[in-house]
């Protein structure tokens, strides 16, 4: 059994990356198959509970305020129509429920009351709650762990020396101190990155690295590759091969061997064959539903052949943890 580490070298990342890419895969693959079910594939959606005017910059990213595109702003959703969603998820094979939210932070007000709701009403579907909203603070992530929240995404999206070249409206340590306060409130943590985006090898390196050196992995590691989008800075981005897929995901599961590898956005543009490839290189979670946020997605029919044609399963919701519980406030008499 591999051990898991919290004190990787730079070099030995890079020592795994760049080594041949069929060891590399065999590697990844007999790791995965001493952690995870090889035949489970966890299937999830992402529904953008509020859509554009984000004040940031992130140079990938269709929401943001000041680029334009063709994604329409709308304001938060009601409860409802997100707990309708949720359960036509649920209906349909997903077992973790993501809501995304286009801010920079979360803000104590009505909106985040209603988020609270929307959490709460998931979380007693049965399935796995996750929710994007930007930076949190300790008090925020403590409500939502109260409201029955799971997982927290907030991504590091690229190495810290690059960072600077996507973004420059947060900063890479007030990434890291949201996953602190997410991991302090005992919810699980789901962070990754993006590659396409002009980044080196050794930036790709250095990603995995902060992940594999936080004092817990995440349990969840989302793997994208960047779908360029018109009217952003990185609009004319060349496509990701599936071999530097493989690669990413590959030395991921190998360093981070209990983690979830979750194979996100850019599936839309691979075949069958190269989405095997990644389940075979440790991949074993994927979003469903025919959009990310605001970039496509596969359909609900591509979704069901692949699992047929490759014979994988729906991973079950709280495979390895317990459901959170919802705690109620006490109203004083």
């Amino acid at each position: 059994m591999t051990d898991v580490r919290n004190d990787w070298t730079r070099e030995e990342i890079a020592a795994i990356y760049n080594s041949p890419v069929l060891d590399l895969i065999y590697r990844a693959a007999t790791v995965h198959r001493q952690h995870h079910d090889p035949q489970e594939v966890q299937v999830c959606t992402l529904l953008s509970v509020k859509t554009g005017g984000c004040p940031e910059d992130c140079a990938y990213c269709p929401q943001a305020a000041r680029y334009h595109t063709n994604v329409k702003v709308h304001k938060l959703m009601e409860v409802d129509e997100v707990l309708s969603a949720a359960h036509r998820a649920k209906e349909s094979g997903s077992t973790r429920f993501c809501m995304g939210a286009a801010w920079r932070e979360v803000r104590d007000n009505r909106d985040f009351d209603k988020v609270l709701d929307m959490v709460k009403g998931v979380n007693q579907m049965g399935l796995e709650v996750c929710c994007t909203l930007g930076m949190l603070t300790e008090s925020q992530a403590e409500k939502l762990k109260n409201a029955g929240l799971y997982a927290y995404n907030h991504n590091l999206d690229t190495s810290e020396e690059y960072y600077g070249d996507i973004i420059s409206t947060r900063t890479y340590d007030d990434r890291l101190d949201t996953l602190g306060h997410v991991r302090q409130a005992g919810i699980s943590v789901c962070s990754g990155g993006i590659i396409g985006m002009g980044e080196s090898h050794q930036d790709r390196i250095g990603m995995l690295y902060t992940l594999s050196n936080l004092p817990e992995h995440p349990e969840s590691v989302p793997v994208n590759a960047l779908v360029p989008v018109d009217g952003t800075p990185l609009e004319d981005q060349p496509r990701v091969s599936v071999w530097e897929m493989v690669r990413m995901i590959a030395t991921a599961r190998i360093i981070m061997p209990k983690a979830m590898v979750r194979l996100s956005a850019g599936r839309v543009r691979m075949s069958i064959e190269e989405q095997a490839l990644c389940f075979l290189a440790g991949a074993n979670s994927i979003f469903a539903g025919d959009k990310l946020l605001t970039t496509p997605n596969p359909e609900e029919d591509q979704d069901r052949q692949l699992f047929q044609t490759l014979n994988i399963r729906p991973r079950k919701a709280f495979k390895d943890a317990e459901q959170p519980s919802v705690v109620f406030e006490q109203i004083p008499l």
